[in-house]
């Protein structure tokens, strides 16, 4: 797009969000009126930022992730976090676009980087950045990252809570099993055999379609 066709369009979104303003305005002109101008103000304000900076900004913020997501899959941990002097890592996404999107999966990715590489407790850290954005599957992934990182280090309680908690929020055939696997398998090594028969007992009974569910028997077996 040329920049002539780039500030027409970004004049035909300002009329457009004007116009939404007035739109607004007319339907609830005596409310606005006597609450004083103040509150349109307000509400101008808060279409023109969310037009013209949080929008933009989000999009800067997917280009920039693009390169680190093709290190990461690349299995190059290094370059996935630190970038290579021309491109940007997941470590400078989160500096410069910590506040979008694609800023917080930058934290999840970063933190997997660090998982990889064994660096436990900063994957842990990198985590308490990430905020819960309510996804079936990324939210729950990144709890149960969290878990696997405290087992690493040896806390064994604190991770099967993280890996129950994570089962739980996701409640499907993709995380959850596997989650309650772990789970059980760290309570078997702490001899609590209740708890880890229980764990297995949920993926037989809950989720049938997942894969674990065909050989969970064994499992059962070994704390019965």
């Amino acid at each position: 797009m040329s920049k002539k066709q780039s500030k027409k369009q970004q004049v035909n979104e300002f009329d457009e969000t004007l116009a939404a303003s007035k739109s607004f305005f007319e339907k609830h002109k005596n409310a606005i009126l006597y609450g004083g101008g103040a509150v349109l103000a307000i509400i101008i304000a808060a279409l023109l930022i969310h037009q013209f900076y949080i929008t933009p900004r989000n999009n800067r913020a997917n280009e920039s992730i693009f390169y680190a997501e093709q290190a990461f899959m690349d299995g190059n941990y290094d370059k996935a976090l630190n970038g290579d002097g021309t491109n940007k890592g997941f470590l400078a996404v989160i500096d410069e676009f910590g506040s979008t999107k694609a800023g917080n999966i930058a934290c999840l990715y970063a933190a997997k980087c660090y998982a990889a590489t064994e660096k436990y407790q900063e994957a842990i850290d990198m985590l308490g950045k990430f905020d819960d954005c309510g996804d079936a599957m990324i939210s729950p992934a990144a709890i149960a990252l969290k878990g696997n990182c405290y087992a690493e280090l040896g806390e064994k309680e604190k991770a099967a809570d993280l890996l129950l908690k994570a089962a739980t929020q996701a409640d499907n055939n993709t995380i959850s099993p596997t989650c309650l696997l772990q789970a059980g398998q760290i309570y078997a090594s702490l001899d609590q055999k209740s708890k880890a028969l229980d764990c297995y007992k949920q993926i037989k009974s809950k989720y049938q379609q997942s894969n674990l569910s065909y050989e969970i028997d064994k499992y059962i077996e070994q704390v019965q």
